[in-house]
């Protein structure tokens, strides 16, 4: 029963990635006040919608799920420390991206035993 929670966790994150890559690479005018409020060029969107693309199907891809975890990890730990600099606090795109890293994570550990041998937490 976990394995599949933690499909569904990890299919969850993989469509969240993916959609806010197609936004970056396809719809780049519709983040452009967002991406200027936190400091970053709009010419920018573009290649941060490969970079999500590319850890979303790293963490997609069994093989390589434990570097796609370690890659979302990372962009949203940015992502979050973008707003921080700016002075925000625990506001709604910080609170989304570290509940999706928690799912990322939290999907792996539930679908992967090589995670769970690692860090054999009692959760049932």
């Amino acid at each position: 029963m976990s394995i599949w929670i933690g499909r569904i966790l990890s299919a969850v994150v993989v469509v969240l990635l993916v959609a806010d890559a197609a936004t970056n690479l396809f719809a780049p005018n519709f983040i452009r006040g967002e991406m200027e409020a936190t400091g970053f060029s709009a010419n920018l969107a573009p290649t941060l919608g490969v970079i999500i693309a590319i850890c979303a199907v790293l963490y997609a891809v069994p093989r390589t799920a434990f570097l796609g975890a370690i890659l979302v990890t990372g962009f949203l730990g940015g992502a979050i420390c973008t707003h921080f600099r700016l002075g925000e606090f625990f506001t709604p795109p910080q609170i989304v991206c570290l509940l999706l890293g928690l799912a990322a994570w939290g999907g792996l550990y539930l679908r992967e035993p090589r995670l769970r041998q690692l860090l054999p937490l009692d959760i049932g």
